[in-house]
């Protein structure tokens, strides 16, 4: 019986967890067909826990990069020793462990290696500053050892080859799977009246460019007055020094512009169905779930053109990309749409990825043991 160990130890939410959730799914069920003895590091076994697996609980490396980067090189090392004959470890969290295997394999979710900070973000995100030049290095350590890279997009394919010198071959793309979205009709108190409506929703993190659509509402207000058009974005203005500043800046004088705060999924999906078009400016992502999401309901979206976006969108219809540097070139796209001029609006080529490619946590295991 062979041993595949996954270390997932700081993934306890969000759409990282939902991968590691997926995975659990399929590898309980190879588990049980008895040919595999699967050992699964966690945050909690309550997050994930699916049967015929073993569950080790980590916590304390998630509650700082020492303890997290102690873990990586350290601990696991110790693990994998312990376990004996590893034939496969795979990594879910972005950092090549030092562990003995047979086999090693890292997913990389984050595309923050690439990000171009710019430098008001060292005064409200230096986390984010940070962390987009720290990964790069964590990334760096042991990517050599790997059998295989996993990630989300052919770009960021292109963008491993080049940076950490790997060979295409050994990097796998693996689209991220979405479950088929169940619309319902909601009553919530969102007015409906001719104004063209706008939505962005994202985390109040700097990367996101919220600063982007307001400049271009200011804009728009200036040229075209306040009765046209509404834009929501999904930041309350407390979250953290970033949302405080655009709430300081933008809140009180763009009155077409609504800061509405976190939404829950059913709200979310609300707003998708009354709003007219999607705003999609961040600079970086690994995917861009709303896009996705946003996609079901077949109607215009205008989005930062950039790598990730353009693979995102592969294949729909009624899109525009605009510079997200550029809020003049934003306000531009808007303003047609408001006054109902579609013509700019297109439909993205289908993505043509190289294989290694997989699509199915089947197809990926089906790599990866073979």
């Amino acid at each position: 019986m062979k041993t595949i160990v996954v270390s997932a130890v700081n993934l306890n939410k969000g759409g990282t967890l939902t991968i590691l959730r997926d995975c659990m799914r399929y590898l309980s069920g190879l588990a049980a067909a008895g040919n595999y003895r699967v050992v699964a590091l966690v945050y909690s076994k309550e997050l994930v826990h699916y049967p015929h697996i073993e569950y080790i609980e980590m916590q304390w490396p998630k509650r700082n990069w020492i303890n997290r980067l102690w873990c990586e090189y350290v601990t696991m090392k110790g693990l994998s020793l312990k376990l004996s004959a590893v034939y496969l470890w795979i990594s879910l969290h972005d950092t090549t462990p030092t562990v003995i295997a047979q086999k090693r394999v890292v997913y990389c979710h984050n595309s923050f290696p690439f990000y171009k900070w710019r430098i008001h973000e060292l005064l409200f995100a230096p986390k984010v500053v940070f962390f987009a030049l720290f990964t790069k290095y964590a990334y760096k350590k042991n990517i050599h050892e790997n059998k295989y890279v996993i990630v989300q997009q052919q770009w960021l394919r292109d963008k491993f080859v080049r940076l950490f010198k790997l060979k295409e071959q050994d990097i796998i793309v693996a689209p991220p799977s979405f479950p088929q979205m169940d619309v319902k009709e909601q009553t919530f108190p969102l007015q409906q009246d001719d104004k063209y409506k706008f939505l962005f929703a994202a985390t109040a993190d700097s990367h996101k460019n919220f600063e982007c659509i307001c400049r271009a509402v200011q804009l728009l207000e200036k040229e075209m007055g306040k009765e046209k058009f509404e834009v929501y974005i999904t930041v309350k203005g407390n979250e953290n020094s970033y949302a405080k500043w655009l709430f300081r800046r933008w809140g009180q004088k763009a009155s077409s512009l609504h800061f509405t705060g976190y939404m829950n999924k059913e709200m979310l999906f609300h707003y998708y169905d009354k709003c007219n078009c999607l705003i999609f400016p961040s600079k970086i992502e690994t995917w861009g779930l709303p896009i996705t999401e946003f996609a079901h309901f077949k109607k215009p979206m205008l989005l930062a053109d950039l790598p990730y976006a353009h693979e995102t969108a592969g294949g729909l219809k009624k899109i525009a990309f605009f510079n997200p540097d550029s809020p003049q070139e934003l306000a531009t796209e808007m303003r047609g749409l408001i006054l109902g001029n579609h013509a700019f609006l297109a439909t993205v080529s289908e993505n043509n990825i190289a294989s290694p490619l997989a699509e199915t946590w089947q197809e990926l295991f089906n790599i990866l043991l073979k």
